[in-house]
């Protein structure tokens, strides 16, 4: 059987669509289309379903409003026709579902919101909150005040770490494609679409190739990206144009649209899914081929004496990259020491880390409590 019964029995979905779509390519919000698009979200609320919206558009919205024909490059640029651009949006969306009797609300993140555990939990329970009650949250990055340091990079991985947030049962990432196909179809009429795949699939890279147009930042390697973040929470993606009729409700009835991405490894706990949403880290530890190995298959803690070498600055209790010794990353963690104190110990005995900095944070370099897996 088909595993797009999985959409029919989702009870809590996350939909991000993209700005190509919000902004017919760049003239302004599409506002007929987004109503079509809320109809059949709102038939979805009527059965029980709950929803959250991962809003592109802000800033292709300001783009339109201010009379810029392409994509700004400066951080000060992208603030200002985001800040424009995101009231156009907002009241757009509570309007188009207001005729449907139901409410919506604004939810903007920065990374930093979802990287700190205190902030996290905030926003886990005010999404919750907003569901249990029946509004919409409308959630985008906060580009108003973001940096480069603190971006989350593009609302496909937005949407993943929503779906991860909330532990929905899917991710609807709607765009300007059909699907994810084996060739690109823009240049190839044999190009097939790919129906159903495992979301970790390795033969998936080399597909999802190209770039995104000028008016968004991701493409289709950043949707196979949100996909394999959404898997960690035990979550489906499907990527489907938006522009197909009635593709949200064909969707729900298991009809086969777009590309179905499924999840192969069991849902996260939720301190595993906090630990997976940090995107950036402070710096790299590399690992002996015994280390990878322990991490890998026994769950274990990092020891000091399976750490090869450490570069980066950071301090202890921030987010750092384990890789092997070819580059490849293995987890991620809340590192025990800081890095001046962690390349003193590394390849050592635990027993010797009290001898060496005249101190011990514990015995491991980092704990397993405080570290993802995130190696395929």
């Amino acid at each position: 059987m088909s595993e797009r019964v999985r959409l029919r029995r989702a009870r809590r979905l996350v939909v991000k669509i993209g700005s190509a779509l919000l902004t017919n390519d760049g003239k302004g919000l599409d506002v007929p289309a987004l109503g079509q698009w809320v109809d059949q979200m709102a038939a979805l609320l009527g059965e029980g379903v709950e929803l959250v919206i991962v809003s592109s558009g802000s800033v292709a919205e300001g783009m339109s409003r201010l009379g810029w024909s392409e994509r700004p490059r400066q951080i000060h640029e992208l603030q200002a026709a985001a800040a424009v651009g995101q009231m156009g949006l907002v009241q757009t969306w509570e309007a188009q579902f207001a005729r449907h009797g139901i409410h919506t609300a604004q939810v903007l993140l920065t990374h930093d919101d979802l990287s700190d555990r205190k902030r996290y939990l905030n926003a886990r329970s005010t999404l919750r909150a907003l569901l249990d009650v029946g509004v919409v949250p409308i959630v985008n990055e906060n580009d108003t005040v973001v940096t480069d340091e603190i971006r989350f990079g593009d609302n496909d991985t937005l949407g993943a770490l929503v779906t991860n947030l909330i532990d929905a049962d899917g991710l609807l990432i709607l765009t300007d494609q059909l699907g994810l196909f084996d060739a690109d179809p823009r240049g190839n009429p044999d190009a097939r679409l790919i129906e159903e795949r495992p979301a970790v699939d390795p033969a998936l890279d080399v597909m999802a190739g190209g770039s995104a147009g000028t008016l968004g930042r991701g493409g289709m390697q950043t949707k196979l990206r949100a996909a394999r973040l959404a898997a960690r929470s035990g979550a489906f993606t499907v990527i489907a144009g938006g522009r197909i009729e009635q593709v949200i409700t064909r969707l729900r009835r298991g009809d086969v649209v777009g590309t179905l991405l499924l999840p192969e490894q069991e849902r996260l706990a939720a301190r595993k899914q906090w630990l997976a949403s940090h995107l950036q880290t402070r710096g790299t530890i590399v690992l002996d081929e015994g280390a990878v190995g322990v991490l890998l298959k026994g769950g274990r803690s990092l020891l000091p004496v399976g750490v090869r070498s450490v570069t980066g600055r950071f301090r202890r209790g921030e987010m750092v990259s384990c890789t092997d010794e070819y580059g490849r990353e293995v987890a991620r963690g809340l590192v025990n020491y800081d890095a001046d104190d962690a390349r003193a110990i590394a390849g050592r005995s635990s027993d010797a880390i009290a001898d060496i900095l005249g101190y011990m944070s514990g015995e491991e370099m980092i704990h397993r409590d405080n570290m993802v897996i995130v190696a395929r």
